[in-house]
């Protein structure tokens, strides 16, 4: 039979930060990219060797001293590190520099490249773009036309990613939040209001929790509705008077957007934010809004019990046995968890 063993969430975290710290008496530059992802830039290594080196000894160390195995990607930017430690797994140091990258890297399936999710995998094997190669070497006009509803350099940087160009520094400090929000695809089509509200409560849960982990409030709250089929996605937003950080509120705001903007089509992914950000320490309270202080005093309670036992130790009853995830989109990472981020 299957044995389940459920995750040990602060044992995680505890390695986590313990790696976290060995890297940095390596280098004072280590990004967090997820909770088991790092950045870090080697200072004075000038040749490959000295790298490959630095790698082993810091892979050995982790194994010594922590007692787990990583691997380690190297590269001249952080695009082809993070994909050169895909390269081989588990406890492993792979090089993919940029002359690497067409006898290492085209040969991928396409949807290996980083940045490149499941929609987006079938939109161009429909256009026979297989691999990570076929895609470097498609005209960038095209790639721009068949991704112009993600964004307007998404098929640019798609192109340039398979190229292995990337251009970003290491961020040991995020930049300071302007919005907080979490968008999920869905696993089935939506199709009822029902379902679509359950969707935005796990949403709402998730963006809240980070709200006040960060300590930060909003006034601007809005949803995302992305249709399925042609994937075309389409949103809504209003301005409130009082910021917030309650979860019911924050999902009270989105499931009235949500239903003033639906059109009735299937939908295939929803997302919520809130922006207009400003320290939770000056809320300012109106007369006009819900009354939402014995709510937050919950909120506070299943923060504090999330932190200490994990994000899903407590979860509402009505997502048991539902199908949906209780905390879509991923979990922030301002004071406990680390984020998880698509942004390199």
């Amino acid at each position: 039979g299957i044995v389940l063993i459920p995750p040990d969430y602060p044992l995680y975290m505890c390695c986590h930060r313990a790696l976290v710290q060995l890297l940095k008496d390596y280098s004072d530059k280590v990004q967090v990219f997820s909770i088991d992802e790092c950045f870090m830039e080697a200072p004075g290594i000038r040749t490959k060797e000295e790298s490959i080196r630095l790698a082993h000894r810091i892979r050995e160390h982790v194994r010594q001293e922590l007692g787990f195995t990583v691997s380690i990607g190297i590269s001249t930017n952080k695009l082809l590190a993070k994909m050169g430690s895909e390269l081989k797994k588990p406890d492993a140091v792979s090089t993919l520099f940029p002359p690497e990258v067409e006898p290492k890297m085209w040969p991928l399936p396409v949807e290996d490249l980083y940045g490149v999710g499941r929609a987006a995998a079938a939109k161009l094997q429909r256009y026979e773009i297989h691999t990570i190669g076929d895609l470097a070497g498609t005209d960038v006009r095209l790639l721009s036309y068949l991704f112009k509803s993600y964004s307007r350099n998404h098929g640019q940087m798609l192109w340039e990613y398979a190229h292995g160009v990337e251009h970003s520094d290491i961020m040991t400090s995020g930049p300071p939040a302007k919005n907080i929000g979490n968008s999920c695809t869905v696993h089935f089509d939506v199709e009822d209001r029902k379902t679509a509200h359950a969707v935005l409560l796990s949403l709402a849960e998730t963006v809240g929790m980070r709200l006040r982990l960060a300590n930060l409030c909003g006034r601007v709250i809005g949803v995302s509705i992305r249709k399925s089929g042609d994937l075309v996605t389409y949103s809504h937003q209003v301005k409130i008077q009082s910021s917030i950080d309650c979860t019911d509120a924050i999902y009270e705001y989105c499931r009235r957007l949500f239903d003033a903007a639906w059109k009735g089509e299937s939908i295939r992914g929803l997302g919520g934010w809130v922006n207009d950000l400003s320290s939770s320490g000056y809320i300012q309270l109106s007369a006009l809004e819900k009354d939402w202080d014995e709510k937050k005093k919950v909120d506070r309670t299943v923060d504090a019990i999330r932190a200490k036992c994990g994000p899903f130790s407590i979860v509402r009853g009505n997502f048991v046995q539902s199908g949906l995830a209780p905390l879509a989109g991923g979990t922030g990472g301002d004071a406990g968890f680390p984020v998880m981020t698509s942004i390199l």
